[in-house]
């Protein structure tokens, strides 16, 4: 599908600003991170660290910062436009450093190759002086799951 004419991306740029009330994902919603830039094959959320989202030592779950960055890949692939829906295959992430409750993140998210059933993208997180908090490499392929719109 061409980027003119693709209802999803329009949906998400519409949503530009807006937390992620309405996102088609029941994690994304939980995540509750807000949408900042939308382009063909990439896409950055900002996200305020919860207590909910920590270990016991206060800082951002490892599982948490995979969740953003899954979530965050998931929409991107979701707004390619395909005829098919894509799920992970893998997610390798590392984790280079911690997140306290109240930290604003930006995590961001593009395509580093899109075949045809295959998508390797890459994810970060960082924090609002710079630092990378997670990153991740991780392939989507493609279902047998057709999309509705």
């Amino acid at each position: 599908m061409s980027t003119e004419n693709n209802p999803r991306l329009d949906f998400f740029r519409s949503q530009i600003g807006n937390n992620l009330i309405q996102s088609p994902s029941p994690l994304g919603r939980w995540l509750n991170g807000t949408l900042k830039d939308v382009q063909h094959g990439t896409m950055t959320v900002e996200v305020t660290v919860r207590q909910d989202m920590t270990n016991p030592l206060g800082t951002l779950h490892g599982g948490a910062a995979a969740a953003i960055m899954d979530d965050l890949v998931g929409m991107m692939v979701f707004g390619l436009g395909r005829e098919y829906g894509y799920t992970s295959v893998n997610l390798n992430c590392d984790f280079l450093n911690a997140a306290r409750i109240g930290d604003v993140l930006t995590a961001h998210a593009h395509v580093v190759r899109a075949g045809k059933n295959v998508i390797h993208c890459e994810a970060r997180i960082n924090n609002l002086e710079g630092k990378i908090v997670a990153k991740c490499s991780t392939n989507m392929i493609q279902t047998g799951v057709k999309l509705p719109f």
